[in-house]
């Protein structure tokens, strides 16, 4: 009897010509199965066919039934407490207050495509490009016409004790025995940031203590590393001076906001809200933030 056919979630992608982030939704969502033989998720070429067959037939998923325009609050996702600000300005132009959902990049992008959220925001370092975002939003609003808006640059980098004790200075240092990390969650900008700059530098996270302890937020990063469950941690200068941590820069991240296009009043809504006075003044009191991008229009489709 032949022995049953598995694939890595490479292999599966390459077959179905779509990404790996692709196939790693289908089987958060239930709809490719998928097992893991030590640090290695596998799919079993039966269940793999089952998918391709089933999808023949299965209509695309529907999005939400009432269009972001009618819904009766605006939703903004994402973490920064920038977006915190945005929905306050935006508050009297709508006449309601925004609700804020506070998940990562991917999960934002994923939540927008099904038609759940009005604003995201996005911090996703593509490695093979050098670039923020784009790749990322294209990839995922397939078909959907949309702008990325620049809303700050931040300053990213490693969170760790203060006087630095352990010499931490770089990605690869994250790597040296005796060294223990705390990590974002999956789909997080901070997440997507560590594992692309070890892809380009040719380092394994097998060899990171610590990888998968995973926190949700920058600032939790930064108050484990603070009270000594961690040497470090990635996360954007902002949060170091709060958590009483020192901070390790080490590139300027894009920061922008996903708005779909054929939304036109709310695209242009945020862009005057962002060029406003009174939010550049707001956004220029804090620390690790640059305004030079901020309301311009990065791409758009």
């Amino acid at each position: 009897m032949d022995k049953p056919v598995s694939y890595t979630i490479e292999e599966v992608a390459d077959r179905l010509r779509v990404s790996k982030l692709t196939i790693y939704d289908l089987i958060k969502k239930g709809e490719l199965p998928a097992y893991r033989v030590g640090r290695q998720m596998r799919i079993d070429d039966q269940d793999l066919e089952a998918y391709k067959n089933s999808s023949k037939t299965v209509q695309k998923p529907q999005k939400s039934k009432e269009p972001p325009s009618k819904r009766e609050q605006l939703v903004i996702s994402g973490q920064d407490m920038v977006l915190d600000f945005l929905g306050k300005h935006l508050e009297p132009k709508l006449g309601t207050s925004p609700l804020r959902w506070y998940m990562g990049s991917l999960n934002s992008l994923m939540a927008m495509y099904q038609g759940q959220c009005d604003i995201v925001s996005v911090h996703l370092f593509d490695g093979e490009s050098g670039t923020y975002n784009v790749p990322y939003v294209k990839r995922i609003l397939i078909s959907e016409p949309f702008a990325l808006i620049n809303l700050v640059c931040r300053t990213a980098g490693i969170y760790v004790k203060k006087g630095n004790p352990l010499q931490i200075k770089t990605w690869s240092d994250l790597t040296k025995p005796g060294v223990t990390i705390v990590n974002r969650e999956k789909g997080a900008g901070a997440r997507v940031l560590l594992d692309e700059q070890l892809k380009l530098q040719g380092l394994s996270r097998e060899n990171i203590s610590g990888y998968n302890t995973e926190y949700t937020s920058h600032f939790s990063i930064a108050s484990a590393v603070a009270g000594g469950q961690a040497d470090a941690g990635i996360g954007i200068e902002n949060v170091a001076k709060m958590a009483e941590v020192d901070f390790i820069p080490l590139i300027q991240e894009q920061y922008d906001l996903v708005v779909l296009k054929d939304h036109r009043n709310l695209l242009q809504l945020v862009r005057d809200t962002i060029a406003s006075p009174e939010f550049q003044t707001q956004l220029s009191q804090l620390k690790g933030y640059d305004l030079y991008l901020s309301g311009k229009i990065v791409y758009e489709t």
